[in-house]
């Protein structure tokens, strides 16, 4: 986990209202608490010993691809991903999407589903209006502040 990451789930704890959040790996332990007072992170990070002849060789990651969106300014409105994560846009494959194309939303209706960490984080709409676009493919990782849905006023 790297400090952008970090730095990414310290604002969705603070956002979110928990007061406290433990991530414990093989090679580092994390812990975040909140409570109207200051975050505090404590992380410790376990050095890995590995014998060079053995030491894995590292694989591909391949980035996610942001595309701009061009966004009617005075009608649109975009949805963004308030975190990294891989977008669903229903609570599980047996259940129907949250939102489609041509509903109407309101302020505080959940959206979508965002995975991050094996948590399982609904998204709620801080606009109204009528949905016109989707722009992220169901099971796709997502980046913080993507957009996700364009709302236009209604």
């Amino acid at each position: 986990m790297d400090i952008k990451q970090i730095q990414d789930l310290i604002k969705f704890v603070a956002k979110s209202g928990v007061n406290e959040v433990s991530i414990e790996e093989t090679d580092f332990k994390i812990t975040i608490k909140t409570n109207q007072e200051p975050t505090f992170v404590n992380a410790t990070v376990a050095p890995q010993v590995l014998p060079q002849a053995h030491a894995p060789q590292p694989l591909p990651v391949s980035p996610v691809a942001v595309v701009p969106i061009a966004i009617d300014d005075n009608k649109q409105t975009p949805i963004k991903s308030p975190m990294i994560g891989t977008f669903y846009r229903s609570a599980n494959p047996d259940k129907p999407p949250f939102i489609n194309v041509g509903d109407e939303v309101s302020v505080g209706q959940v959206v979508c589903v965002i995975e991050a960490m094996k948590l399982f984080n609904e998204i709620e709409s801080e606009v109204s209006g009528r949905v016109v676009k989707i722009l992220i493919d169901n099971a796709t990782p997502v980046e913080y502040d993507q957009p996700l849905f364009l709302i236009e006023a209604v």
